[in-house]
């Protein structure tokens, strides 16, 4: 992969506030996508297979180097995948379930594999202090104790998060409950239910470019792709279709719709919501996941679209992407469609255990986002920034100070967005979370609980997911204690608790 390199934050400061000059009052786009011929049969991800014994199911994933064939290119593209040249297999497993997976790593480099969204101990995380060296083999293993929902698992190591993501390791997981295997909705996997992994790339020569060159927020790449298909076609054989849409771009917002219909959105980031919610259009930054069912009529061809994106108070909407837009995805109905109910589901068994209860909350923390800092410093692998304790339902108010997109993904736990600036946050926002875009210089008020796993020496991470920006140190580090622990204030270096193979 061709990289060109960034200049600093400063410096790309300083080149926004010239190409401000002429693009601030008027729509155009440094940032455009070109458009696609749609022909291409749109990839589905792969289930991936799995062994049960012992009452564990295990999976096996293998982050490789391998070369795509991606139209309009001279010749294949080198890329990385699991299992794979390119993303990888997607995961599913039910609630209650024990699983593993042994992860290897047959790159030439070191990685690791965040399960993004998951609720499981530190040490399972996959963050950057669970790194696999070259030739290991890392063995997570965990209980899934959460709401049925879509999340993925990606790289997370400290520095080069963005390079890893952008070159192919990626994937999803699907999570099953009693109230999702009840639910009227749309449920063969890749036939009515589908994954769409949204990602924009750049090609240098045929090969990926990864160019940040001072921008803000990071690289946006003129070439969109769905599960790594240009120009991707669905074929529709129902009247409803659900979508599991996950942004997985290091640094794109996108803002997805219908020219001629709406979306029933049905599920955020970390579950399904308390009932369907009609929406025009789904705005979802890097990292962010959301379900939608959407309606079709037999024999017509319709778009799902990215449009112009309300990226909030930024200072240059032309050159972060706010003024793009484009064409994602094709689908085309059938001549004949099977009917599909309307989307209805009923409470999860558990969802009285798995409320929240601001009443409850037994801290409020504040974080601001800045520069490349969090509450005015960069990571430190050896500082414990935070420290939270078993049982505890919190509050944490996330500000970003700065006229720049910003997310703000917090790993173990799901929340629930209480305001934004005091008022009740808009539909899109419902349900449960671990990722939300900042819009610059606006309160949000974020409700958790830290529910077991104590560890007083690994530390989950809270972050940017602007990959470049947590690359460059926009993240912290918090541990889950028993009152009564003490956090020790330097992480071992090595720790990993998991366990590597050669």
């Amino acid at each position: 992969m061709r990289r060109r390199p960034h200049a600093s934050v400063a410096a790309g400061a300083a080149v926004a506030v010239v190409v401000a000059v002429g693009l601030a009052a008027c729509g155009v786009s440094t940032t455009s996508v070109t458009e696609a011929e749609f022909t291409n049969e749109l990839a589905i991800p792969p289930l991936a297979e799995s062994t049960v014994n012992g009452g564990v199911r295990t999976f096996d994933l293998t982050a490789e180097k391998g070369s795509t064939e991606f139209p309009g290119q001279d010749g294949p593209t080198e890329t990385w995948g699991f299992n794979g040249s390119f993303l990888g297999p997607t995961l599913r497993a039910e609630r209650g379930e024990k699983v593993a997976v042994d992860v290897a790593n047959d790159l030439d480099e070191a990685t690791s594999v965040h399960w993004h969204g998951m609720h499981l101990p530190a040490t399972m995380d996959g963050g950057p202090h669970q790194m696999i060296d070259p030739g290991q083999t890392w063995k997570p293993h965990w209980t899934i104790d959460q709401q049925a929902s879509t999340l993925w698992y990606h790289p997370h190591p400290h520095g080069k998060t963005e390079d890893h993501v952008y070159k192919g390791l990626a994937g999803m997981v699907i999570l099953d409950d009693d109230a999702s295997a009840d639910a009227d909705l749309p449920d063969e996997y890749g036939v009515d239910d589908l994954p769409l992994i949204v990602q924009d790339k750049s090609f240098d020569d045929g090969e990926l470019e990864l160019s940040d060159d001072g921008a803000e927020p990071g690289m946006l790449g003129d070439t969109v792709m769905v599960n790594g298909t240009i120009g991707g076609v669905q074929e529709v054989t129902s009247e409803k279709v659900r979508l599991r849409l996950l942004n997985g771009s290091t640094a794109r917002t996108y803002a997805f719709k219908f020219p001629d219909r709406s979306m029933d959105l049905i599920a955020g980031d970390g579950g399904l919501l308390d009932e369907p919610a009609e929406v025009d259009r789904l705005r979802l930054a890097p990292g962010e996941r959301a379900e939608v069912v959407v309606g079709f009529t037999a024999g017509e061809t319709v778009r799902m679209r990215s449009a112009e994106v309300d990226l909030g108070g930024v200072a240059v909407p032309a050159t972060m992407g706010g003024h793009d837009s484009f064409d994602v995805l094709e689908f085309r109905a059938a001549e004949t469609l099977t009917p599909a109910p309307e989307p209805a589901w009923s409470p999860s068994s558990h969802a009285g255990d798995d409320a929240l209860v601001e009443a409850e909350a037994a801290t409020t923390r504040k974080f601001e986002l800045e520069e490349r800092e969090i509450n005015g410093e960069r990571m430190d692998m050896n500082r414990i920034d935070e420290v939270a304790y078993v049982g505890d339902t919190e509050v944490w108010e996330v500000r970003s100070k700065q006229p720049i997109p910003h997310s703000f993904h917090i790993h173990d736990v799901q929340f629930e967005v209480l305001s934004v600036d005091g008022e009740a946050p808009p539909v899109e926002m419902s349900g449960r979370k671990d990722t939300i875009y900042l819009e610059p210089n606006r309160d949000y008020r974020l409700l958790m609980r830290f529910e077991d796993f104590a560890d007083p020496t690994m530390p989950y991470m809270y972050h940017c997911h602007m990959l470049l920006h947590e690359d460059e140190g926009m993240m912290g580090q918090f541990v889950v204690i028993e009152r009564g622990q003490e956090a020790e204030v330097g992480v071992p270096a090595g720790h990993d608790g998991a366990g590597h193979e050669h």
